[in-house]
């Protein structure tokens, strides 16, 4: 909650994330990296080269200038606000036996989420 607020995310959006239990399909081919990431509320996927700048709409509203690059067992998202008033985020998701942990940051607010794999 305290992170969607730092991203200055309405009322009605925030309750919706919170209530919300997305799943995330994550795949690579010849390079190319596509995250799909379903909810009850709409399906988004973004497609990105490691270390190659993309535009990106979020699921939160903002469009950012994202690069993601990888470190281990870490996929690490830099987006870039590219509106006034808009926040830049990390994004750091983390592959395990179990699944993934994803951590966002935003002046100074966190939010992890966890997605068991299946």
């Amino acid at each position: 909650e305290e992170f969607l607020k730092a991203l200055n995310v309405g009322f009605i959006l925030r309750k919706a994330a919170n209530a919300s239990t997305p799943e995330m399909i994550i795949t690579e081919e010849g390079g190319t990296w596509t995250r799909i990431t379903k909810t009850i509320l709409k399906t988004m996927e973004v497609k990105f080269r490691l270390g190659e700048e993309f535009e990106e709409n979020t699921t939160d509203g903002r469009k950012c200038k994202t690069t993601v690059l990888m470190e281990d067992n870490k996929l690490i998202l830099t987006q870039k606000a590219m509106r006034s008033g808009e926040k830049d985020v990390l994004d750091v998701m983390e592959f395990t036996e179990d699944g993934l942990t994803m951590t966002w940051t935003t002046d100074g607010a966190v939010c992890t989420q966890i997605f068991k794999r299946t």
